[in-house]
């Protein structure tokens, strides 16, 4: 929906796409009925060959010529928005008709910077996909609850953060931390925007009544080795970023402690690690390594900015962390 008056949309909905096609018609068909009408939707087409051209009376189109990457494509949204929040939503998703309204009227207190949506799988609507995020003490993030009932998470509750899957931001906020980081490229660049909001004092909500339906990892699938390497350079990429630095030696002891789990999950068939070959795993984890450190020096001088907006502590942040973890079993070994 398109508001058409002169006045500046509240919500600004951004969808990257990579295909366009029958997930995105989807995926706009669910927000045309939506109960909330003070928005606008935005398209960000990443595909290089107008895949969402067919849907530009639905939407505002921007065409980029090559793929930007999930963060990239998001912040091309952000860029032309005027909106006071910015909703992200996967083109493989789609919203119940309440989704946008139960987002906003969730934000009515100042110091809520994100909300995170109840999102549960297509393939079985009444198990989730997640919940909002948790964090591993390596760097590491998984969705909160996912193939859990969404019986179970019906209580609305602050959480870590969002899944960009579907999620609100308040521009006041993405102006102060920053939108997503680009280099990101793919995977856990909501887990690095979630913990730079968090470090600067910004709150998260879990709203169960904005559902949303996902097709889990439709365009990368569940497990690959374009995912693994991205999930694995990521997480160092965060930490850098985002973690104490006296935490930082202890970082590669929960590593390790994980990577035994993925080895154990390997072997007895459980977990995404289970669906690709031991040798892969090996030659992905040096090469996500190779590049963090490579890009170490940028990843300081981003910190420095991360830092500059800090509220908390390092202590408070790694208490704050410590109360949304999850364990290396459960990260490891969750389909």
């Amino acid at each position: 929906m398109i508001v058409s008056n002169l006045r500046a949309p509240l919500v600004s909905v951004i969808i990257p796409t990579l295909e366009g096609g029958e997930n995105l018609e989807r995926c706009l068909a669910a927000l045309a009925v939506q109960t909330f009408a003070d928005f606008e939707t935005i398209v960000v087409d990443n595909s290089g060959c107008g895949a969402a051209a067919p849907f530009q009376q639905a939407a505002r189109v921007i065409e980029k010529q090559t793929n930007l990457g999930f963060g990239a494509a998001v912040n091309q949204g952000i860029e032309v928005s005027q909106a006071e929040y910015c909703c992200t939503i996967n083109d493989d998703a789609f919203a119940d008709p309440r989704w946008l309204a139960e987002l906003v009227a969730a934000c009515r207190d100042p110091e809520v910077g994100m909300c995170a949506s109840q999102i549960r799988l297509s393939s079985s609507p009444d198990r989730l996909d997640s919940a909002g995020l948790q964090i591993y003490p390596d760097g590491s993030s998984k969705q909160r609850g996912r193939m859990a009932p969404a019986c179970e998470f019906s209580v609305r509750e602050e959480v870590l953060l969002p899944s960009a899957c579907a999620a609100l931001y308040r521009t006041a906020m993405l102006r102060q931390v920053g939108a997503f980081d680009p280099d990101f490229f793919l995977y856990c660049e909501d887990t690095d925007l979630g913990l730079r909001a968090r470090r600067a004092g910004w709150r998260c909500l879990y709203v169960p009544s904005a559902v949303v339906y996902h097709r889990y990892s439709a365009s990368a699938g569940p497990a690959s080795e374009r995912k693994a390497f991205y999930v694995e350079r990521n997480r160092l990429y965060t930490v850098v970023k985002n973690f104490p630095v006296w935490t930082w030696p202890l970082v590669p002891l929960y590593s390790a402690w994980r990577y035994a789990v993925h080895l154990w999950g390997h072997w007895t068939g459980r977990g995404l690690a289970a669906q690709l070959p031991a040798a892969k795993l090996g030659i992905i984890l040096f090469s996500a390594n190779w590049e963090a450190l490579k890009e170490l020096p940028q990843l300081l001088a981003k910190r420095r900015a991360v830092m500059g907006a800090a509220r908390l502590s390092g202590w408070e942040f790694w208490r704050l962390l410590g109360r949304h973890r999850i364990s290396a079993r459960r990260l490891a070994l969750q389909p």
